[in-house]
């Protein structure tokens, strides 16, 4: 048995025995517990969690042109996060190409078909905190996201007025949750720091071992620094995408609240 085979069946076994001990899929009552530890943490309310994607850097595979090749004129995959308010990762998506955007990424997800499907068992919809209006369970998200019922995105930077400063303020300190959790596993996992010099198809396995090793981690040892928070995976590119228009009322709804509870 070869060292890349030994890698990439201990990298399966990790995934296997602890995936459902440390990253189950949500059922409805454990979505509201990690609502409640973001509005506790972020004071963002009705929260699920953060969502970003994060280029990892792979050697180049044969035959494989420029899907791998991403904006930043290196070969990497994609993976895509959702995170809660303790750096954990809630669910995850690796092996899309390096070229795609966030957005398609996600839409194409098991993790994105299932949202949007409603097969996710988020809870009922809820007034905030002093509101009248019920709003939905959201992920808070980038510019790479499109605005969706369960996707909140900030506002375009032309044109702010206080409003939608504060709103993209406090979007954006709920949004550092998964980027601290990416900074926390790229220091743990040196691997991250390099290029994988692993076949693709290995690649995934063990960025899927890492990712529920870092899970056990935190529920072991809940120490916290932020000099985690300096990562070495680097951002997907954004590109502005299209919002419906409910979405979009949404968002301003959750503007009006961050607005109303600042004075």
């Amino acid at each position: 048995m070869t060292v890349c085979s030994i890698v990439h069946e201990t990298c399966k076994a990790i995934w296997l025995c602890l995936k459902e001990q440390v990253m189950p899929e949500p059922n409805t009552q454990m979505w509201e517990g990690i609502t409640e530890n973001f509005y506790r943490t972020t004071q963002f309310p009705n929260c699920l969690g953060a969502l970003d994607g994060k280029h990892i850097r792979i050697r180049k595979p044969p035959r494989s042109g420029s899907k791998f090749f991403n904006y930043k004129k290196y070969f990497s995959i994609v993976l895509l996060a959702l995170v809660d308010s303790n750096y954990k990762f809630i669910a995850i998506d690796v092996g899309a190409y390096g070229s795609t955007g966030d957005s398609r990424i996600f839409k194409n997800s098991v993790m994105g078909r299932h949202i949007t499907s409603g097969r996710m068992k988020f809870p009922n919809p809820k007034c905030l905190p002093g509101g009248q209006i019920a709003l939905p369970h959201v992920l808070v998200a980038d510019e790479a996201f499109a605005s969706s019922q369960n996707i909140l995105k900030p506002y375009p930077q032309r044109g702010l007025d206080i409003r939608k400063r504060v709103y993209n303020y406090r979007l954006s300190r709920a949004r550092r949750m998964v980027e601290c959790a990416f900074g926390i596993l790229a220091n743990k996992w040196r691997i991250l720091h390099t290029s994988i010099q692993l076949d693709v198809k290995h690649v995934d396995m063990v960025i899927k071992a890492c990712c529920v090793l870092h899970n056990f981690l935190r529920l072991k040892d809940r120490y916290f620094s932020f000099d985690d928070m300096c990562h070495n995976l680097t951002d997907v590119h954004c590109h502005a995408t299209r919002s419906t228009i409910h979405a979009l009322q949404i968002r301003d709804h959750f503007a009006d609240f961050f607005s109303f509870s600042r004075r």
